[in-house]
């Protein structure tokens, strides 16, 4: 049976993948240990480990959170994925059958999401197709990184309100499955680079970098670096 501690952990990430868990949102032992049947010890011990994750943090007498990140932290994240999943694709000297039909699978059921306007499940796969091409090529080292880094990364287009349409975002996931499928490497590692990017280049700044805003918007004032 999955321990406890690891089941927390995998329930929250993907409840953050699927947008059911927003940025700053609560995590109190108390409850985890309720809603699990564990003890308090448990919840503490797995929030302690997300937060090692970079997923939760603490706050002094206040308790857990999910991370809010800030403007800088993500765009760290997003170099660190553009780092971490062009070189998955620099290592791979070819793409069998099997793990083509497994990403074309996957782009099927994003499709299928955004057709029913399922926001979780379109969250959540969206996400879930870098991590699963991490897995398709047997690294499971980097796919439980990159689990965490796109969580962060939904945290952050909730937070920073990207504007990278999610259809967009599906066609060059299939773009980028049929690079690989042709056998076209490198072309696939230049095509992820830029679909991180354009997620990225969406970012607005929220309100919680500029905590003026809405006077500074009441009195027509620029906004904070504009």
């Amino acid at each position: 049976m999955e321990p406890a501690t690891a089941t927390i952990d995998r329930v929250v990430v993907d409840a953050i993948l699927s947008g059911r868990l927003g940025p700053g949102a609560r995590l109190g032992e108390q409850d985890l240990a309720r809603l699990f049947s564990v003890s308090r010890t448990v919840a503490r011990e797995a929030l302690i480990r997300l937060e090692a994750r970079g997923i939760v943090q603490v706050s002094p007498r206040r308790g857990w959170f999910v991370i809010k990140p800030s403007f800088k932290e993500a765009q760290e994240a997003f170099q660190a994925r553009r780092a971490i999943e062009a070189g998955i694709l620099a290592t791979v000297d070819a793409v069998g059958p099997e793990i083509v039909g497994a990403l074309r699978d996957h782009v099927a059921r994003e499709r299928a999401a955004i057709a029913a306007g399922d926001a979780e499940a379109r969250s959540f796969l969206l996400g879930d197709f870098h991590v699963c091409l991490a897995e398709a090529f047997g690294n499971r080292i980097l796919a439980d990184i990159l689990r965490d880094l796109t969580a962060r990364t939904v945290l952050i287009s909730a937070l920073y309100q990207s504007g990278h349409d999610a259809t967009a975002s599906c066609d060059e996931h299939a773009a980028i499955t049929d690079l690989l499928a042709a056998g076209d490497l490198a072309r696939a590692a230049d095509l992820m680079v830029a679909h991180i990017g354009h997620v990225e280049a969406g970012l607005t700044r929220a309100k919680d970098d500029d905590p003026l805003l809405n006077l500074r918007r009441a009195l027509r004032l620029p906004d904070e670096g504009a």
